[in-house]
């Protein structure tokens, strides 16, 4: 079964997601870390053991969200990015200044936590159709401001990125025909507004409209 290729968007558009979660989260400071590691700064390491088993996804997110915090933090994969994991597997180890590594862990073990769920889910799915004449697809009903990462995660899982938003292509639902008065009469009117190719796809619930 086909899937899509797991794409990852560019620093430029990741950083500025990042740097927005990072502020929710840090606020106008760490209170506690920047207390205690005022006058002892100090670096330290710290591993990631996975806890159950599923896809890893997200890794390369995490590291981006500490190298935000402090460029010094080395972060490696021990785990491949997309590979299986069990628990008490190590998944990657962590190493730099102490603060950077405390002010980033819940952003980062939050977006891997939950890429990596998304993943496995989906990829618990994929291999229950293998056999079949058939692919399993992703949707627009994704998390506001998480969509083009958990995207990314169903691509890991093996899955195929339908549209990422409303412009992608033309998709005719049950009230678009309701709408139009017909599967007919809402293609037609697409395609005296669309001058351009692009994909129409029709959503059906009967076997009658297909």
């Amino acid at each position: 079964m086909k899937s899509s290729v797991a794409v990852l968007p560019p620093f430029l558009v990741l950083d500025q997601l990042l740097q927005g979660w990072l502020l929710e989260d840090i606020g106008r400071g760490d209170r506690t870390t920047q207390s205690l590691l005022s006058e002892n700064p100090t670096d330290k390491e710290a591993r990631w053991i996975g806890k159950a088993p599923g896809i890893i996804a997200g890794l390369p997110v995490a590291a981006r969200v500490f190298q935000l915090l402090n460029h010094q933090v080395n972060f490696v994969n021990i785990t491949a990015e997309g590979a299986k994991c069990e628990p008490g597997q190590v998944i990657a180890e962590i190493d730099g200044p102490l603060d950077a590594l405390l002010m980033g862990e819940r952003v980062a073990l939050n977006l891997t936590m939950r890429l990596s769920g998304i993943a496995s889910l989906t990829n618990v799915y994929v291999e229950k159709i293998a056999d079949l004449p058939a692919q399993l697809v992703d949707t627009r009903k994704t998390t506001p401001g998480l969509r083009i990462l958990e995207k990314y995660a169903t691509a890991l899982g093996g899955a195929i990125n339908h549209r990422m938003g409303l412009d992608d292509a033309v998709m005719i639902k049950d009230n678009h025909i309701v709408a139009a008065g017909g599967i007919g009469e809402a293609i037609t009117r697409v395609r005296s507004h669309i001058p351009y190719p692009l994909t129409i796809e029709v959503e059906t619930e009967t076997l009658a409209q297909v």
